[in-house]
């Protein structure tokens, strides 16, 4: 059961090693087109009429993206007093149970997040004319990504391991 576990693990932080490479991927895109937007606009006069718009959802996949990487990397700020003066025990329990309430979260999150983007879906953009379902699709995308690495950390406390912290962050 270990071994199985261990590889659902191994499995999970390769999906979390290309959810990094994309984060990297969006936040380069965002860069080169904010750049080129102040570029443009204060140096050849003649500014690019969708490179805000696309910066802008660009934004909103890193972000939702980014939060559930940085859940599996135990980057996002928390509140641990109870867990660090109670009990081996005790913090295993509460970091369970904390561990489940962030998965009921992130599933809610995708379920309605689902919903929101299918309402949205025959809005257009207004200049670059895609559907607003695709911005509205991190929503779910960050649910999703946030009950994979809460299975990962799951798998962690039953194991009685860590995440790997040899592995960078982008």
């Amino acid at each position: 059961m270990k071994k199985y576990l261990s590889l659902a693990n191994k499995v999970i932080d390769y999906f979390n090693t290309l959810i990094g490479w994309g984060l990297a991927t969006l936040l380069l895109v965002m860069t080169v087109l904010i750049f080129w937007q102040v570029f443009a606009r204060f140096v050849i006069g003649s500014p690019l009429f969708f490179s805000d718009e696309i910066a802008r959802f660009c934004m909103l996949w890193l972000t939702f993206l980014g939060a559930g990487y940085a859940y599996r990397k135990g980057l996002l700020i928390s509140v641990d007093i109870l867990i660090e003066y109670s009990g081996n025990k005790l913090a295993s329990l509460l970091r369970i149970a904390i561990i489940l309430c962030s998965f009921l979260f992130a599933f809610i999150m995708a379920k309605y997040g689902f919903d929101l983007a299918d309402r949205v879906a025959s809005q257009t953009a207004p200049s670059t004319r895609v559907s607003m379902m695709w911005p509205y699709l991190a929503v779910p995308a960050g649910g999703i990504v946030i009950m994979i690495n809460s299975l990962g950390l799951l798998i962690d406390e039953v194991l009685g391991t860590q995440p790997n912290p040899k592995q960078e962050v982008i």
